[in-house]
């Protein structure tokens, strides 16, 4: 990589880096020798024993939600397209507050280690599976845009390979989730929370002072139009409004949280539901803190480069690229900035990455492996069994890598993909906690008739966009304070872009991304009634009532809310780890 006059990555960035790197995989080593005589290994390896405290697993959650694409994607998109998305913090308020009342009472009152247990328990085993799988595709199209996201920071500010720095994280991460199971990936999160903390402010900060201050840097914004935060325009094909950022982006962040083996499984590592919904508060506080900073960076930027585009004078290839390129341009008089800025999105990344491979793996063998087995194994071949997963999923996801490099902004790309498999998720648990009558035969078909058509619109979007038939208003940029060489460069590709013909695509490719969730979460909840009704409704059974949500329980019929008592005698006649959902007496 040319130098270009600014600093490079030297010695003591690479000490910041690689000391994070050699922390990570500290942390999986002592937890896997901390808890080499745990009575129970699939459970300390899942759940972490069940007793977990709350720090560690309220950073967890914040890390897993601030992943690299947020990191990198937030400023990119406050920078190209304006600050309308901010007020996704509003959609986040909300979401923790539904998770807390709706969906997590149930989980706990259930026992259960995997979410997709629930599935079983109201509907049948094929449900089950279904359930299962969507959130096994959904990781596989997550995580390895997780993965690219540090490897193109890296790439920008030391011009190793990027498929080359790609290997190096996820072999640090499949390491130290191997080894260390649930506990691992909870500590170094609460590390790496840290880590992105503090990288992300040092440079606001820095670039706020270089700018001028506070002032000149919200003056430059609003001169450009970018300080946009209540376009109420109800249009369902406009990119970004107050609707499709706040209620659009609610359900997807919601599916995200509360359905989700990811955060479902570190939510049930905690004692209790109390603790459990104070680590959610927490993370709903710490989330807002998060995005609003990486958002005001994108601000700060944008009054750095007002007159001179970086993208556009081709400095660097993509927006994306934006956040490594200011950090290089102001690193010359800090020593170990880019060292620490590089090490907060590998953070963001590890912490994501380590999550979904340890959620992944306990979905393979609680919903997939172990039903199928004629006798139990033992704890140890099951831990294994997990173990020998990960680094399976792992080297998958390093595959992927290779397809997310030709995918739009990281934000619309991300949002996009977890779009095609978050309405059909939340909708079938939805469906199963809210509708007493709605049967395995309506969750099967709303499931699969809202994937396939929420797949159908995301793939032909983001097929349209890197063909070039929809591009989306972006706000204005300027190269007047450029040099005269690189302005000179800009005449014949502008003169090819304003000649350029576009053709029309089709109304439901040109939905903003952020509807999509919306689609399949309606689609699977309509049709699953739909069928429901046809093939005959649910009928209701003894003890029924812990299968739906407390805010309907006092709507249910007599006769589920009577069959409690005779629940709570067979719960007596138990030992106490057991009850009617996880084993018979």
């Amino acid at each position: 990589m040319e130098n270009n006059g600014r600093k490079q990555f030297d010695v003591i960035d690479a000490i910041v880096f690689t000391g994070m790197l050699g922390v990570s995989a500290l942390v999986g080593v002592y937890q896997a020798y901390k808890s080499r005589k745990s009575a129970n290994a699939v459970e300390e390896y899942l759940v972490g024993g069940q007793n977990m405290s709350i720090f560690p697993i309220s950073m967890s959650l914040i890390a897993s939600y601030i992943s690299g694409i947020a990191i990198l994607g937030f400023p990119a998109e406050m920078y190209v397209y304006g600050t309308q998305f901010w007020c996704i913090i509003i959609a986040d308020c909300f979401v923790s507050l539904t998770m807390a009342v709706v969906y997590l009472p149930v989980f706990y009152g259930l026992k259960i280690t995997s979410s997709y247990e629930y599935l079983e328990l109201r509907f049948n085993h094929v449900v089950r599976m279904i359930g299962s799988i969507i959130f096994l595709i959904k990781m596989l199209l997550y995580i390895p845009l997780v993965i690219y996201v540090p490897a193109l920071a890296f790439n920008q500010v030391t011009g190793v390979n990027l498929h080359m720095i790609a290997l190096l994280v996820c072999a640090v991460c499949i390491f130290y989730t191997t080894l260390g199971g649930l506990k691992a990936v909870v500590w170094t999160d609460a590390i790496q929370t840290i880590v992105m903390f503090g990288g992300v402010i040092v440079v606001a900060v820095l670039g706020t002072v270089r700018v001028g201050g506070l002032t000149e840097v919200w003056q430059r914004n609003v001169d450009t139009g970018r300080i946009e935060f209540f376009n109420m325009d109800p249009n369902p094909t406009v990119r970004h409004t107050f609707w499709t950022v706040v209620v659009g982006n609610y359900l997807n962040w919601l599916a995200t949280c509360s359905v989700n083996q990811a955060m479902v499984q570190r939510c049930l590592a905690m004692p209790s539901l109390k603790k459990s919904n104070i680590t959610v508060m927490i993370m709903a506080v710490g989330i807002i803190a998060m995005v609003s900073l990486c958002c005001y960076t994108g601000v700060v930027i944008f009054a750095t480069f007002h007159d001179c585009d970086p993208v556009t004078t081709k400095q660097i290839k993509k927006p994306d690229q934006l956040l490594p390129y200011f950090v290089m341009e102001m690193a010359a008089s800090i020593p170990g900035l880019p060292g620490l800025f590089v090490s907060g999105v590998f953070s963001a990344a590890l912490s994501t990455m380590s999550t979904g491979l340890n959620s992944m793996s306990g979905v393979i063998y609680e919903d997939m492996i172990k039903p199928c087995l004629k006798k139990p194994m033992s704890d140890v071949g099951a831990s294994r069994v997990m173990k020998i997963t990960v680094v399976v999923i792992g080297v998958i996801c390093v595959a992927l890598v290779f397809l997310v490099e030709k995918l739009s902004g990281l934000i619309q790309a991300g949002k996009s993909l977890s779009g095609i498999t978050a309405g059909p998720l939340l909708g079938i648990f939805t469906l199963g906690m809210f509708c007493p009558f709605a049967n395995s035969a309506g969750a099967i078909t709303g499931a699969l008739v809202s994937l396939n058509l929420v797949a159908w619109i995301s793939l032909g979007t983001q097929a349209s966009v890197a063909s070039g038939k929809i591009h989306y208003p972006v706000k204005a940029v300027s190269v007047e304070g450029c040099p005269e060489a690189l302005r000179t460069n800009l005449a014949n590709l502008t003169l090819i872009m304003e000649n350029a013909v576009q053709e029309e695509p089709f109304f439901l490719y040109r939905m903003s991304y952020l509807w999509y969730t919306w689609v399949g979460f309606l689609t699977a909840i309509v049709i699953g009634l739909f069928v429901s009704w046809i093939t005959g409704p649910n009928k209701f059974k003894s003890g029924d009532e812990k299968l739906y949500t407390p805010i309907i329980r006092g709507l249910l019929p007599k006769e589920v809310s009577k069959s409690s008592n005779s629940l709570k005698k067979i719960e007596n006649q138990c030992p106490p780890p057991l009850n009617q959902y996880t084993s018979k007496c």
